[in-house]
């Protein structure tokens, strides 16, 4: 199988534009077939306050209602990824950004959950892998946004990590998919205040054991939820760390085995 790495980027590399480039350099000398995907940071905070909105969070999921999808969809898949896919140009790859409604990339439902109302939200259905292996077979890097659609003319707020993941788990069919999430942080830490308590390799098991012992920070586990899944679903290699990783294999950084 062709290696394809699927590298998703938080959003406080996007809200450093020097941090952002430097990764930016370091994904482009990447070899091979690759995607992107990418957050979106605090700019639709800032813009969505600029204009009088009120972002509402709930357990680190935004509430979408019509006004701040208006707002997600002009920073993720406008300002933000257009920024992203103009400097991967500058730096001789040939990008392209799409939300999921491009080329019915990525199909979702409207989250339905029993007490919770997160409005314009969505929750991945299904991925056009033969589209996606088009274009990658084409010399096209594929950019992601995290916005996604119903498929009936609704576009959708979706989590920036559950699209790379479900993208590695179907591309895996015809790929030998590296999915790599790269934040500010050197990897999975034992200690959140502490850089150099990262936990270097994680299985279930002591993923399990972890989780139990209340020893990784609450914002880590849906990340980490998402990984085993992906693992479980055929993906090869998971990797967490900072993106000085994708340059320099000595670099330490967390990898995640079943």
């Amino acid at each position: 199988m062709t290696p394809l790495s699927i590298i998703k980027i938080g959003g406080n590399i996007i809200d450093d534009p020097a941090e952002l480039a430097q990764f930016l350099t370091d994904f482009s000398k990447i070899e091979g077939y690759k995607v992107l995907v990418h957050g979106g940071g605090k700019s639709a905070t800032k813009m969505a306050q600029s204009i009088g909105l009120v972002p509402q969070m709930i357990d680190g999921r935004r509430i979408t209602d019509t006004p701040m999808l208006d707002v997600v969809v002009m920073i993720y898949a406008g300002e933000i990824n257009k920024n992203v896919v103009a400097q991967l140009q500058g730096n001789h790859t040939n990008a392209m950004g799409f939300s999921g409604a491009d080329g019915n990339l990525i199909l979702s439902t409207k989250r339905n959950h029993p007490t919770i109302d997160y409005g314009f939200v969505g929750d991945v259905q299904k991925v056009n892998t033969p589209l996606l292996e088009t274009l990658l077979k084409s010399g096209i890097t594929p950019v992601f946004c995290a916005i996604t659609h119903d498929g009936k003319g609704q576009l959708l707020n979706t989590n920036a990590d559950t699209i790379a993941s479900e993208l590695a788990i179907a591309a895996s069919e015809v790929f030998e998919v590296t999915l790599t999430y790269c934040f500010e942080k050197p990897g999975v830490l034992y200690d959140a205040e502490d850089d150099n308590s990262v936990i270097e390799q994680i299985n279930h098991e002591l993923y399990t054991k972890l989780k139990a012992e209340k020893a990784i920070h609450s914002g880590m586990i849906p990340k980490l939820d998402n990984c085993f899944n992906s693992l479980s679903k055929g993906v090869q290699k998971i990797k967490i760390g900072h993106h000085r990783m994708l340059q320099n294999a000595e670099v330490v950084h967390t990898s995640i085995e079943l």
